[in-house]
């Protein structure tokens, strides 16, 4: 059940069949109350495209599951009533409330009849690094949000030229921040938006996403739910949201979403302290909760909780991390963690067959990077840790082994077990690359910074 009392089906697999590792997928999200007019990731429309075909599937905008179809559709019309016939017969549609988001309050006035200038309700972090042609396709994106009031603020991590500021300023003066960060990682990179940000709710995704219209309406609708309210009166500490592929055109990007890639399900979950789940690592199992390109924190909260280990986060040494991190400084600290798959961002995943197994590699030196800031930060927590780890490490391989067995052998890092072994080199590596990283940020910070013109 969901805090307003829905039920939602469990998740279904997007990628049943082995042999569709290889086959192309054109992805489009569809709506069962209009099958007929599918869209693309992000919300603009798109034809009827021959071969494959995944698609999220929804209910009055409530996202249901994956289905995928094959054939020449010659029109949407046909195309989405292939869906929906699927998305019948595999996904066990219940008939789901209307989602209805709530209006935005009436903006005061001076006496002269202007509306007063408000602060944003949120307000959304980007960090980029020398990516202008994907940043754009994501401000796009967010910039076509529903939400009534908020803010994009984009922070440029150690760019090697102007070409994003030239981006940003130029085709998005006055509805986009522009900030820099000189010191390289994503971790600083957030900070950096965070000590500006004005909204209440502080949302972060990344440069290689593109968001859904409702995402910020459904990331603000979690932290208002009267069911995730803690026993102190305050809401969640931080809501996560589900992550789904934006393409599927190469074989590392199917290798990708098969071993696992970023989604979490289509079942809203909550975790904390008072209702711990029957995880033999809880809470060091961060991972769970959500991803770092779609998460957002009451900002006063994160604030209180020094923001992002500057460590940690692509960019430095430890790979990764920083979301991790801050989700179990969230839980530790006796708040929520909620996550909400209403809240919906695509992410385009690494192409290539390097670039897949570089990744692979970073999200288990990310993991063992968080352990040692973890333990780093809250010392007393080793002790837990270490009771845990040995039933952790069991169900973890456990979990590995099944994977592996369910895609079989294949060529390539696009095997899972080979992309497992990476994951397991790059874990053994974590605690030492975030020695290193660590190191590296005191350096940073003893040397002498160029004020930003950008900046506040």
């Amino acid at each position: 059940m969901t805090g307003s009392g829905r039920r939602v089906p469990a998740a279904c697999p997007g990628l049943a069949a082995r042999d569709s590792l290889y086959t192309p997928a054109h992805v489009v999200d569809v709506d069962l109350e209009a099958p007929g007019e599918p869209r693309s990731p992000g919300g603009a429309r798109t034809g009827a495209p021959g071969g494959r075909v995944l698609a999220l599937v929804r209910l009055h905008g409530h996202p249901l599951g994956l289905v995928s179809v094959d054939g020449d559709f010659t029109d949407t019309a046909r195309l989405g009533l292939a869906l929906a016939d699927a998305a019948h017969r595999r996904l066990a549609a219940p008939l789901a409330p209307r989602v209805v988001r709530r209006a935005a309050p009436p903006r005061p006035h001076t006496a002269s009849g202007a509306p007063v200038p408000a602060a944003p309700t949120v307000s959304v972090v980007v960090a980029t690094h020398d990516r202008p042609w994907m940043l754009r396709r994501c401000l796009d994106t967010l910039l076509r949000c529903d939400h009534p009031s908020y803010e994009v603020i984009v922070v440029d991590n150690a760019p090697s030229g102007d070409a994003t500021r030239r981006l940003v300023e130029g085709r998005y003066r006055g509805r986009v921040r522009y900030l820099t960060e000189p010191v390289p990682g994503l971790g600083r990179a957030h900070n950096r938006g965070l000590a500006v940000a004005r909204g209440r709710i502080c949302a972060f995704t990344d440069d290689d996403t593109l968001a859904d219209p409702g995402w910020l309406s459904a990331l603000q609708d979690a932290f208002d739910d009267p069911a995730h309210r803690e026993a102190d009166g305050g809401g969640p500490g931080c809501v996560t949201g589900l992550i789904l592929p934006a393409e599927l055109e190469t074989p590392a990007q199917s290798a990708l979403e098969r071993h696992g890639g970023f989604g979490k399900g289509f079942v809203p979950r909550a975790w904390s302290l008072r209702d711990p789940p029957p995880d033999p690592l809880f809470p060091f199992t961060a991972g769970r909760f959500g991803s770092g390109a779609n998460m957002a924190f009451r900002t006063d909260v994160l604030r209180s909780l020094g923001g992002f280990d500057p460590s940690t986060g692509t960019g430095t040494p430890a790979r990764g991390g920083d979301d991790l991190l801050a989700f179990f400084q969230v839980i530790v600290a006796g708040r929520r963690v909620v996550y909400q798959p209403d809240a919906v961002v695509w992410h385009r995943h690494r192409r290539t067959d390097d670039a897949l197994a570089s990744q692979a590699f970073g999200y288990g030196a990310g993991f063992g990077a968080f352990l040692a800031a973890a333990i780093r930060h809250r010392p007393g927590a080793l002790p837990g840790l270490l009771r845990r780890l040995p039933r952790g490490v069991a169900h973890a391989a456990a979990r590995a082994r099944a994977r592996s067995a369910q895609a079989g052998p294949l060529p390539g890092p696009a095997d899972a077990a080979v992309l497992t072994r990476l994951e397991l080199r790059g874990l053994l590596y974590g605690p030492f690359g975030y020695l290193r990283s660590v190191l590296a940020a005191r350096r940073a910070d003893r040397l002498p910074r160029s004020a930003d013109p950008a900046g506040p």
